[in-house]
């Protein structure tokens, strides 16, 4: 099968009601999938198998309490204020959260004890985040959510934001696409505000060769034009890496480049980048876990001088006391 690409000019001319402008995450797959994704990374002599196992372990339990959670649904008058001023529908940094999200981390801390092979330092990071009280788990979520990275507990986080992702992509999967509306502001969820972390080029029915950018908390995808950065919106220096030696001959590189199924987006515009996947080449590219699971190639980037356009929130860089 031959996969139809349209240019960029091209698909900007069509009519938009034509390309999915979102896919909203699916309820009976969403982390089942990002945990044997995970695992099948983790597999492939990966630098850092044994966390990719552990958070495919953190995944699994995700998906069994998204089977029975229900979150609160956000009234109509709600969600038509928020459609009046293009606000997300569902928006996480909010001064009001359901103390419930706690009772879901709790779980998903069974979950990983109940998946056994605790190493004593996790033993220990269960136990504390299991006597933190209510205001200090809420902080630490206030913190995630606004990327105050200084506030950031970097072993505790993961778990914390696995949390919080139950709970906004069980908002997600029950939200009729129809009332989410357009936001004025590129590279930030409709649904929950938040940023994406990775994007994939999919394959298949409606969403073929359409790029789509993964929201890091809620996984719902946003159609994003493919020649723009999907941080600052710009059509100029756009650029692609992948990994490689230094010793390879140009055109060796060149038909690595052409066949990667992850690449590193870059922006010349706004020095970020955000990597990209292309389900034709790896059809159980999953967004979020090949990005966490890719780490050297944000080496790359950063010794090209590039940073992050979003972290991924299953992993949070130390803070040294000079960037505190």
């Amino acid at each position: 099968m031959v996969q139809r690409i349209l240019e960029a000019a091209r698909i900007e001319s069509l009519d938009p009601s034509a390309i999915p402008r979102l896919r909203m995450p699916e309820r009976a797959t969403v982390f089942a999938a990002r945990a044997a994704r995970l695992l099948q990374l983790a597999d492939a002599n990966n630098p850092i198998a044994g966390y990719l196992r552990l958070m495919a372990a953190l995944a699994d339990a995700q998906q069994r309490v998204l089977t029975t959670f229900d979150a609160p649904m956000p009234s109509r008058e709600s969600i038509e204020l928020n459609q009046r001023h293009s606000m997300p529908i569902v928006p996480a940094l909010t001064d009001i959260r359901d103390p419930a999200w706690r009772d879901v981390l709790f779980m998903l801390l069974d979950g990983i004890e109940a998946a056994g092979a605790l190493t004593p330092a996790l033993m220990q990071l269960v136990a504390r985040l299991r006597t933190m009280n209510g205001a200090a788990l809420d902080a630490q979520a206030d913190a995630i959510l606004a990327l105050r990275f200084a506030e950031i507990d970097p072993a505790a986080a993961p778990f914390v934001a696995a949390a919080l992702q139950v709970v906004w992509t069980d908002l997600a999967s029950r939200i009729d696409v129809k009332d989410v509306p357009y936001l004025d502001t590129p590279g930030v969820c409709p649904v929950c505000g938040s940023l994406p972390v990775a994007s994939i080029v999919r394959v298949g029915g409606a969403y073929e060769g359409y790029r789509y950018v993964q929201c890091g908390l809620c996984a719902t995808e946003l159609h994003v034009v493919r020649a723009k950065c999907t941080n600052c919106d710009s059509t100029k220096g756009i650029a692609y890496h992948v990994m490689g030696s230094g010793d390879e001959r140009e055109e060796d590189k060149a038909a690595k480049a052409k066949s990667a199924p992850l690449k590193a987006e870059s922006c010349d515009e706004c020095g970020t980048y955000r990597k990209i996947g292309y389900q034709d080449k790896a059809y159980d590219f999953e967004p979020y876990a090949d990005d966490l699971a890719s780490l050297t190639l944000d080496l790359l980037m950063g010794d090209a001088g590039f940073r992050r356009a979003a972290p991924n929130p299953w992993l949070w860089p130390e803070q040294t006391d000079d960037q505190r």
